[in-house]
């Protein structure tokens, strides 16, 4: 070789050991075949931490880790690159200040021209910035792997893009019933119930995912056993890096049970509401009857007066005779609106249904018609119960010519009774004890959900304008009510109706509200009666009434000028008083003047009942509108 040629070679070689050294990245040396370095470029220097003086001559092996060097890596590394021509690794390595780093290694054998064994070249790359970020996303695959199947309360299971389950966790296992070796593979609209599958809905929750990214819905699902619930369902497609469909990520929540409490709480709203309507709805007709039984008061007492003066003419007579029957109507009308509004006079005492029903049943047959067939079924052991017993008896009418109009074309009725035992206040709010349920079901043509919502409301009627009043189920319901039971309406359009009456079971103790109906009226002497009510209209008609009966009558408009005529020594044998007045009400009027006048017998006269307490509730009451028979009697009454 010329020394042209030699020089060219030294400046190639200076060229590439200039490029070798410039690398920084990659750790570039040359060990002999012993494993001994005998170069180090700058690379090397900058992620090992070692400077050229300190480590050529050094064995290569003093980079592993000392487990490593037990296990006899080093040397197995050279071995596999001269027996397969390449070594190439990656594991742990340790820089000269201790610390280990993750690096990639490939060792490459030397051979010269005839085959021997020249050494090694060595490049190694600091792989640790990488191996951290694939151990930190292993951690965290791991941790979430982890968390996914420690969810209880939620199914979490992957579907490939077919929709076929690929995972399931334990939350999918104790909501669905099924384990994973048992629905892995499968699709899972074997989820979905058989209408579901049918309009293809499992193929369209995984189109809208694809579609839009992501498919939410509530629906019924199947378990394993075969039994229904609602769940809440997130369907979201998974896509890869180039956009690619890679399957979905499907999350299933168990709500029946909140369903079902959403259910409830709506229904008690509901209950609630529709207590709170009637609850209005019948203080406004225990008022409107209430000013409505003072006019009737009026109108009777003066048509009563006016009869005794117009001697026997037959057309005054006859006008007369209609006007009072029209005032009666008057009077039916609001007997039934005080009986929805639980404000009615009731004259309770101990019931036998069956005898009860037995002593109608020929009204119930004439009034019914033939086409209607009656029938009856009671219990053996039904106790009587506390009810009034012409109320009870009015009702059951009711109800029965309700039922033959609900069946144009002939039916039958079926009034049966059992007995029923409440150990709970239940959501119909009786209270606990032991009642019998009175039923009277029919044939007829039903009703549907909307009409029987409406049927207890008061002037609301099926039957045409001009047919029926609307009053008939309000009033049974104010009856039953008052009494402490419960009316039932159950009803289905095309398959009839059946109306329970559920009336509380009479103790002992209960006796009917004693009555004198055979007083003496002729042995009450003339009195001097004070009346006291704030309408001038009662009050003069009262008056009237009185007087026409010969009694001495002195009147006051309010408790306060009762109270001041007292004070004045003004002679009063009787009192009879208004009950609803304003300042002061006659209960609170009657106890005042018992403290002035112990032994005064006092009527409380009322358009509806009233809750009364202490020594008031036991006093004579008036209802109104009354006749002058009906103050004969309660006068008789009240001086005996």
């Amino acid at each position: 070789m010329s020394d042209n040629d030699k020089s060219a070679v030294a400046i190639e070689d200076m060229r590439f050991r200039l490029l070798i050294d410039a690398v920084v990245d990659y750790a570039i040396y040359m060990i002999d075949p012993q494993g001994v370095i005998t170069s180090w470029n700058s690379g090397a220097r900058r992620f090992k931490g070692y400077e050229e003086a300190e480590i050529l001559g050094e064995h290569f092996s003093r980079f592993y880790t000392a487990e490593d060097r037990a296990a006899g890596l080093p040397q197995r590394a050279l071995d596999t690159a001269i027996g397969e021509g390449r070594f190439e690794g990656e594991g742990w390595r340790v820089r000269k200040d201790g610390t280990h780093f993750w690096c990639h290694v490939v060792i490459d054998p030397i051979f010269s021209p005839d085959g021997q064994l020249l050494g090694f070249a060595k490049i190694t790359r600091d792989l640790t910035d990488r191996k951290m970020a694939e151990e930190t996303l292993k951690q965290s695959e791991q941790q979430f792997r982890l968390l996914v199947q420690g969810v209880s309360d939620y199914a979490i299971y992957m579907l490939s893009p077919e929709g076929r389950v690929t995972n399931w966790n334990p939350g999918a296992q104790r909501i669905k019933g099924y384990t994973p070796e048992e629905v892995i593979g499968q699709h899972f609209s074997m989820f979905y119930t058989l209408e579901d599958r049918a309009i293809g809905e499992p193929q369209r929750a995984l189109e809208t995912a694809v579609r839009e990214g992501r498919f939410e819905n509530k629906s019924w699902r199947l378990r394993k056993d075969g039994t229904r619930f609602l769940a809440h369902v997130v369907v979201d497609a998974i896509r890869g890096e180039t956009g690619s469909l890679l399957g979905f990520a499907k999350i299933t929540r168990d709500i029946t049970e909140a369903h079902q409490a959403q259910e409830a709480l709506e229904r008690t709203r509901e209950a609630l509401f529709q207590a709170q309507k009637m609850q209005a709805i019948g203080q406004l007709s225990g008022g409107i009857a209430h000013d409505f039984n003072n006019l009737l008061t009026v109108i009777l007492g003066n048509l009563e007066i006016l009869g005794k003066r117009v001697g026997d003419d037959p057309k005054v007579n006859r006008l007369l005779e209609n006007a009072t029957q029209g005032a009666l109507r008057g009077v039916s009308l609001t007997q039934r609106m005080l009986a929805f509004a639980r404000r009615q006079e009731l004259k309770t005492e101990p019931v036998n249904i069956d005898q009860l029903v037995q002593g109608i049943t020929g009204l119930l047959r004439s009034s019914l018609g033939p086409g209607i067939r009656i029938e009856t079924a009671f219990a053996d052991d039904l106790e009587a119960v506390l009810a009034d017993t012409n109320q009870l008896e009015l009702a059951v009418l009711n109800l029965a010519t309700n039922a033959r109009d609900a069946m144009p074309e002939g039916g039958s009725v079926m009034i049966s009774a059992r007995r029923e035992v409440v150990l709970e206040p239940a959501q119909s709010s009786l209270a606990p004890g032991r009642y019998v349920c009175l039923s009277i079901s029919d044939t007829g043509t039903g009703m549907d959900a909307l009409t029987l919502a409406s049927a207890m409301d008061p002037f609301f009627t099926t039957k045409g304008l001009g047919k029926g009043t609307g009053l008939g189920l309000s009033m049974v319901h104010g009856f039953i009510e008052q009494l402490g039971g419960r009316f039932i309406l159950k009803s289905q359009q095309g398959h009839g109706t059946t109306a329970e009456l559920w009336l509380p079971v009479a103790d002992n103790a209960a006796t009917a509200r004693p009555h004198d109906q055979n007083a003496d009226a002729a042995a009450v002497p003339r009195l001097s009666v004070l009346v006291v009510d704030d309408d001038s209209l009662v009050l003069t008609s009262t008056t009237l009434l009185l007087e026409d009966l010969g009694h001495r009558v002195v009147s006051a408009i309010s408790g306060a000028q009762a109270l001041q005529l007292f004070d004045q020594g003004e002679v009063i044998d009787l009192m009879i008083t208004d009950m609803a007045m304003p300042q002061m009400s006659g209960a609170q009027l009657a106890h005042a003047v018992r403290l002035l006048k112990p032994d005064l017998p006092i009527i409380l006269a009322t358009g509806y009942a009233d809750r009364l307490e202490g020594f008031s509730a036991n006093l004579p009451r008036l209802p109104k509108p009354f006749t002058q028979l009906n103050l004969l009697e309660v006068i008789a009454q009240s001086m005996t």
